[in-house]
């Protein structure tokens, strides 16, 4: 066992675990929310500002198209043995996971995102989180933003093809069944203070 300083105490992570074992430690979910990948379980570091804002801003843009999807802050999601929490997620309501009185279940999801979106913090590992798209997208994921405040750039990562790093007036590719247009420039505006 190692054990990991909070600042409520201290944490008894197990130092190897099946993901079966991790889903069930009382302490995941707790803010930094831990991850399980590659049989490690992974704290997230604490975010700042403009990530925390870049991240508030996309979930209300998505939503706000009124579409067949919803986007999630921070959703569990769980497939092909990780158990993952990307910033965004973006997944279609009919696949909304629902408990018998029909509100979503608290546990997140069983299945990889149709989108989803990290940005990276300079606590974070860009290995670990570009990681994490890659394995959504080998496990159903149609789309992945991997946004990068410090540079003002995307890399979008879509299946069977080259990541592509695209920056100021680039237009964003989406999910094909949203009407929606959006360019890198728009999604950095989003950190200036509104009127």
């Amino acid at each position: 066992m190692k054990n990991i300083g909070l600042t409520q105490g201290k944490i008894t992570v197990p130092e190897s675990t099946t993901l079966e074992e991790f889903l069930k430690l009382p302490y995941i979910d707790e803010s930094p929310a831990w991850e399980y990948i590659n049989k490690e379980t992974i704290q997230k570091p604490m975010e700042g500002g403009k990530h925390s804002l870049l991240q508030k801003r996309l979930v209300a843009m998505i939503d706000g198209l009124g579409t067949n999807y919803e986007a999630f802050p921070e959703l569990r999601c769980t497939c092909g043995n990780h158990s993952v929490v990307p910033d965004v997620v973006v997944i279609s309501t009919n696949q909304l996971p629902l408990d018998e009185s029909g509100e979503i279940i608290s546990s997140g999801i069983n299945f990889a995102p149709a989108w989803v979106i990290e940005i990276i913090s300079p606590a974070q590992s860009q290995t670990k989180v570009t990681g994490n798209i890659l394995h959504c997208l080998r496990n159903g994921s149609q789309l992945g933003w991997l946004i990068d405040p410090s540079e003002r750039s995307i890399l979008v990562y879509q299946p069977n093809s080259l990541p592509d790093l695209l920056v100021g007036k680039d237009i964003l590719p989406v999910l094909e069944d949203l009407n929606f247009t959006l360019s890198v420039e728009e999604i950095f505006a989003c950190l200036q203070r509104k009127n």
